[in-house]
């Protein structure tokens, strides 16, 4: 990976970041609406726990999200190997098959003539 890409990277990182604190702020405030027993100080604590909660609740799917795709890609991988390797073996019976039929038929004797 380039040093772009992992700029880059990293920069997606951070927008996704600030966008599911975005996120978080907005569902914390949703949650709060109805509670006006709440006095501001209580209502402000509340909004950054449930902030909190939000974004350690989404860091965790991203990294089950994460988990899953590598062990997608190990599979994948895997099976694609297997596959490759059946292609190259049925590629060189069918090479040894046909080079087997050349020597027959351009053996002498073969054909009267």
């Amino acid at each position: 990976m380039s040093v772009t890409d992992r700029f880059l990277n990293d920069i997606e990182g951070h927008l996704l970041l600030a966008a599911t604190r975005a996120e978080g702020r907005t569902a914390a405030g949703r949650f709060c609406e109805p509670l006006h027993w709440l006095t501001l100080a209580q209502r402000e604590e509340v909004e950054r726990r449930f902030e909190e909660e939000y974004l350690t609740l989404a860091r965790a799917s991203w990294q089950r999200t994460a988990d899953r795709a590598g062990e997608l890609r190990e599979e994948y991988r895997t099976a694609y190997r297997a596959l490759r390797r059946r292609l190259a073996l049925a590629w060189l019976a069918a090479c040894a098959l046909g080079a087997g039929a050349l020597a027959v038929c351009l053996a002498p004797g073969t054909f009267p003539g």
